[in-house]
């Protein structure tokens, strides 16, 4: 527990690119869906590169060509549908408050426990048991929401309700989205794929959606500029590759337990406090005012009282 557990810090403090990055792109003015594209366009030669030496890329493909319903399913809702509204989310507050309402993604997947299964050894072999949502899990979690709750509703003094609504809604289906795509991965892999085999096959899946941006943009004379593609690069390596893999690592160790699941998925709430260090120091985003310090303080309490929970 303690590996998993440090993985998925460890994996928040990478993830934080993310949402500084995007900031900073939206900022200079580039467009969300070059954003969201890029990334997996960087990722997939990336980790293509890390499998070839031993050809464990094969293997994926194979199952791709065998279960293609399955993998692209799951591969557009976990990555497409949890990235590109999290992208354009970036047009509606600073980076800390978007990695802060991006922790409703830790109520989400205790939420969604009940759609997947456990294997449970009985007197008569291993069976099948769907899991239960942990509700010590939730009790503690709502504190991560109120601190959500208050972050917003600081931020829309300073932009229209609308927009801030808006916003939520988009980062919501994005959390809702992430924990799904991942858990549903996990039970069609089993234990036959590595991490990084399955963050290849996710991403490779995934490439319809990420392409179509793409053309879309080019036909309509929508370039990128020399920034965001680097900016784009530096979240492919370290959010898209580095902290998917040690996120997807921290899961795959306490898989069978939902407990153990619910406090590695907490462990994202760090995203907040990495967000508004490296926001605010290194790029200049606007610091939370006393009532956006308030959310994280509960955001934060949250996700430590989650950790030390016991069953």
């Amino acid at each position: 527990m303690k590996k998993s557990l440090f993985l998925g810090v460890l994996s928040s403090l990478f993830f934080a690119f993310t949402f500084i990055l995007n900031k900073q792109m939206n900022n200079s003015g580039g467009l969300w869906s070059w954003s969201a594209s890029l990334r997996y366009i960087f990722m997939l030669p990336i980790l293509f590169v890390i499998l070839f030496p031993q050809g464990k890329y094969k293997k994926v493909l194979t199952d791709i060509v065998e279960r293609p319903k399955q993998w692209f399913l799951w591969s557009f809702i976990g990555f497409g549908v949890f990235y590109a509204p999290l992208c354009y989310a970036s047009n509606f507050g600073e980076s800390w408050l978007i990695a802060g309402t991006w922790q409703i993604t830790i109520i989400a997947g205790a939420l969604l426990s009940p759609l997947f299964y456990k294997e449970v050894k009985t007197r008569e072999g291993i069976i099948k048991k769907r899991q239960e949502i942990p509700k010590k899990s939730l009790v503690f979690s709502s504190l991560i929401l109120i601190g959500i709750f208050v972050m917003q509703f600081d931020n829309a003094q300073n932009i229209s309700f609308l927009k801030a609504f808006f916003g939520v809604i988009l980062v919501i289906i994005a959390a809702f989205a992430y924990p799904l795509g991942n858990r549903k991965m996990m039970e069609v892999c089993g234990d036959r794929f590595s991490t990084i085999q399955r963050v290849f096959g996710m991403t490779l899946c995934s490439m319809p959606l990420w392409i179509t941006f793409s053309l879309a943009n080019l036909f309509t004379n929508k370039f990128p500029s020399s920034s965001q593609i680097l900016q784009s690069f530096i979240i492919a390596i370290f959010s898209g590759v580095i902290a998917t893999i040690l996120f997807f690592k921290a899961t795959d160790l306490v898989k069978n337990d939902t407990h153990k699941l619910a406090v590695i998925e907490s462990t994202q709430s760090g995203e907040v406090l990495f967000s508004v260090l490296g926001g605010v120091l290194l790029f200049g985003d606007n610091p939370p005012s006393l009532m956006g310090y308030l959310g994280i303080v509960f955001i934060i309490v949250g996700m430590t009282l989650n950790s030390f929970q016991r069953k």
